[in-house]
């Protein structure tokens, strides 16, 4: 007896379509698997029959041929579990199993029958939706993430058993409801407050620049001067995520298997912050199945390198892309996948190995040679694509023992809500919706300085010895200046503010 089902397989973060297809017939008895299936589902056929025992179902001893179509794709991973144990029973005709074709089945099952948790149910069931498919089946752990997605019933089941007794009819499951975002919003998640930095005025208002345009940033100044407990303090005052960034950041993390199964989506923007020692496919994702890395997981939020040129010169390399275009690929023998890596880079480091090079206060030991085999480790196209450089002293006693009070993230975040505010409705319709990733026409039209800013500008661009990429990066940075402040135009004032954060570069690299 033939049975088709449906189920959804995942490409990067995009789902495609399965037909589970199975005939049990007469003969040898055995059970093969079809499809260019990897080992996961090969081994499934233990778990299926396992489970349909256990669950006190007929398990048929006869030929069981499963075909996962389209045959030609790869297919990876336990999630068809559930879908293979549901074809084999809807061709038991004793069971009478009633409408098996209107579902679409995603889960892993036990040997008890039990239907496990899988990763990357959002992008699927998001997947599903838009290739038109309304009514699902998955594992009932899985639920909260499902519930954010409007326009289709989603049935959470714990067991195999349950879930036939709702496909005959005699159990009856009640769709999940959906869940507003809006609710699952609330002010400061992350336990930080510029109110507790002291001093800093520098470091602070080049945080909020980078906040208002999504500039990224790095920070240059001796241990301990705060520069770490700065990076950590930024996310307080970036703009809330919006409901679309919010599900293509937790379609990322459930495929990665780190979305927190309780809330169902990822709620503040990431702050991703690895080790220096973090491999470069730790950074940019990777393994046989090509699985997203740290630069994806930190997509519409922070990714913090502290210590900047303690990471292999590689891994520093492979942010070029990312920073650039806002996309990662990864490529590996068995596929290549690109994920979304649109993330404001926040990295920071000493000006030389012992961290004292240029201090007004401690003597620096280190020899010119290795300051400048620290140093080459960032290269010229990297440091362009870095908006902000900034550099940060040690905090004196004074202002550490100070009882003033610090202005806090919520009233930075209200300016940087401001400004934000002003470019979404100036790239209303465009791809981009922040200063940092204006195109070069954009830059043109919304970047025109008057005589003496262009004089400035000029001026600049031939004592820096700039490149081109750096003059547009100056120009952006103007931009979100003047948005901070208001104004419709860029002035002197602007560009002038927007230069000095282009001068450490020429200071350390020259």
């Amino acid at each position: 007896m033939l049975s088709k089902v449906q189920s959804f397989g995942l490409k990067g973060i995009e789902g495609f379509p399965i037909d589970v297809e199975t005939d049990v017939s007469n003969g040898l008895p055995g059970f093969d698997v079809v499809g260019l299936a990897d080992t996961a589902i090969k081994e499934a056929k233990e778990r299926v029959k396992n489970a349909i025992r256990n669950s006190a179902f007929t398990y048929p001893i006869k030929k069981i041929t499963i075909n996962l179509a389209p045959a030609d794709v790869k297919k990876e991973g336990s999630l068809y579990d559930l879908a293979m144990a549901v074809a084999i029973l809807s061709c038991d005709e004793e069971l009478k199993i009633k409408n098996e074709r209107k579902y679409v089945y995603i889960g892993e099952l036990s040997f008890d029958g039990s239907v496990k948790k899988v990763k990357g149910v959002l992008p699927l069931l998001i997947s599903a939706r838009e290739a038109g498919f309304k009514e699902f089946l998955i594992p009932k752990e899985n639920l909260a993430e499902a519930s954010f997605i409007e326009g289709i019933n989603v049935y959470g089941v714990e067991n195999l058993r349950e879930a036939i007794s709702f496909l005959k009819g005699e159990h009856q499951i009640d769709p999940v409801e959906v869940c507003k975002f809006e609710n699952t919003l609330n002010q400061n998640r992350y336990g930080l407050d510029f109110a507790n930095v002291k001093g800093q005025k520098m470091a602070k208002r080049a945080l909020e620049i980078a906040a208002a345009g999504g500039h990224n940033l790095i920070m240059i100044g001796p241990p301990g001067s705060g520069k770490s407990m700065l990076a950590k303090c930024f996310p307080t005052i970036l703009s809330d995520l919006t409901f679309d960034e919010a599900l293509e950041v937790t379609k990322i993390h459930s495929v990665a298997g780190e979305l927190d199964g309780e809330k169902g989506i990822v709620n503040c923007r990431p702050f991703r912050s690895p080790h220096h020692t973090a491999t470069t496919v730790a950074l940019t994702g990777g393994g046989n199945n090509a699985k997203p890395g740290e630069i994806s997981l930190a997509d519409h939020g922070v990714l913090f390198l502290d210590e900047f040129p303690e990471y292999s010169r590689q891994s520093i390399e492979v942010l070029r892309q990312p920073l650039e275009d806002g996309i990662i690929t990864v490529a590996r023998n068995k596929s290549t996948v690109s994920y979304p890596a649109n993330f404001t880079l926040i990295a920071s480091m000493n000006p030389c190995p012992c961290g004292h090079y240029g201090s007004k206060d401690r003597e620096c030991h280190c020899s010119a040679g290795q300051i400048s085999k620290y140093l080459s480790k960032l290269s010229g196209p990297i440091m362009d694509r870095i908006d902000i450089h900034i550099e940060v002293e040690n905090v004196t006693y004074d202002q550490l023992k100070s009882d003033s009070l610090e202005e806090p993230s919520c009233e930075i975040k209200k300016r940087v809500d401001r400004a934000r505010l002003i470019q979404l409705e100036r790239f209303k319709g465009a791809k981009n919706f922040s200063n940092a990733k204006m195109s070069v026409a954009q830059t043109k039209k919304y970047c025109k300085l008057d005589i003496n800013s262009e004089h400035l500008l000029r001026v600049a661009f031939e004592k820096l010895k700039l490149s081109a990429r750096a003059h547009d990066r100056i120009l952006k940075v103007a931009r979100t200046i003047a948005d901070l402040e208001g104004c419709e135009n860029i002035g002197a004032n602007h560009i002038a503010e927007a230069i000095s954060y282009r001068t450490l570069d020429r200071k350390y690299w020259n």
